[in-house]
């Protein structure tokens, strides 16, 4: 049995540069993972039948377990390509809240591709390895990479840049409900003004580890369409301002947003406020403080 941890990332840019003749949206992004992590737990089932089973730790209905879940979609394409024909039993403790703009769907199809070339001996590379995952998702091939990178063309294209500052903490909050990614990027197209972030000068702020030209330099051009349709966005974004976030901001086509801040303990009271806040609307969100994944 083979177990990893599938991180969860975060936009520290994100802006649309353009749209293909298929429709699928030209991206330039600053992706950042972040220590929030599912469990994945996986195994050889020497039956010869070529299935997938995925149990999870909690029963969540929310989560298909059928051809729907990338798990499933990810292990079923390696079993085609390189004759695979036992089955692979998936245990999933699933830990980063679903439809969040976190990649929690893409970076579980990243760790079963990395489970799939390590319990089958197949000695790929992580080239090849992206090369698999883009054929399911633009946010696959940064999953199986993570750290911080500036992703292009859908998602795919991946530029090793400067690490963020590591002494920051993140405030995640995910609002409850879903929202669809496609219609957000179809909202997108009508707008008739966008406040597009400045990719290059945020890069050079990373480097510089300058985090106030940082904080100028980031952005999300879906922000303004998602806010529309989630109330909580500017609430919760509010409420970290006033509370010593160095800035804040929604992750990826939302709803879930993030403040970055400087100081553990100030934090985790931000975390306990902002909770009793959004009660007082009658609004509740998924809570998380994190720093960068450990590795």
């Amino acid at each position: 049995m083979i177990t990893l941890k599938a991180f969860a990332k975060i936009n520290i840019a994100l802006d649309i540069v353009g749209r293909r003749d298929d429709g699928y949206h030209l991206v330039d992004m600053i992706m950042q993972d972040i220590n929030l992590f599912d469990i994945l737990s996986f195994e050889i089932i020497e039956d010869k039948k070529g299935e997938v089973v995925i149990e999870l730790k909690k029963p969540d209905p929310n989560i298909p377990l059928d051809d729907k879940n990338l798990i499933t979609k990810a292990i079923k394409l390696m079993m085609e390509l390189y004759n695979i024909k036992d089955s692979v039993k998936v245990i999933l403790d699933k830990r980063i809240p679903a439809a969040a703009g976190m990649a929690g769907g893409s970076t579980d199809c990243a760790a079963s591709i990395k489970a799939m070339n390590e319990l089958f001996s197949l000695n790929l590379s992580i080239d090849e390895m992206k090369e698999i995952g883009v054929r399911l998702g633009a946010d696959v091939p940064y999953c199986l990479v993570g750290k911080t990178k500036r992703a292009r063309g859908i998602g795919e294209i991946l530029d090793d840049i400067s690490a963020m500052p590591d002494n920051l903490y993140y405030l995640i909050a995910k609002p409850e409900g879903g929202i669809s990614t496609k219609e957000m990027y179809e909202a997108y197209d009508s707008l008739l003004e966008v406040n597009h972030p400045n990719i290059e000068k945020l890069i050079t702020a990373i480097e510089r580890k300058d985090i106030a030209a940082v904080k100028n330099n980031m952005g999300n051009v879906l922000e303004p369409v998602t806010r529309k349709g989630v109330k909580a966005i500017e609430m919760i974004e509010d409420i970290m301002n006033r509370n010593d976030a160095i800035v804040s901001m929604m992750t990826g086509s939302g709803p879930t947003v993030f403040g970055i801040y400087d100081d553990k303990r100030k934090v985790d009271k931000i975390k306990i406020l902002l909770e009793k806040e959004l009660s007082k609307e009658r609004l509740k969100a998924d809570l998380f403080v994190v720093g960068t994944p450990e590795i």
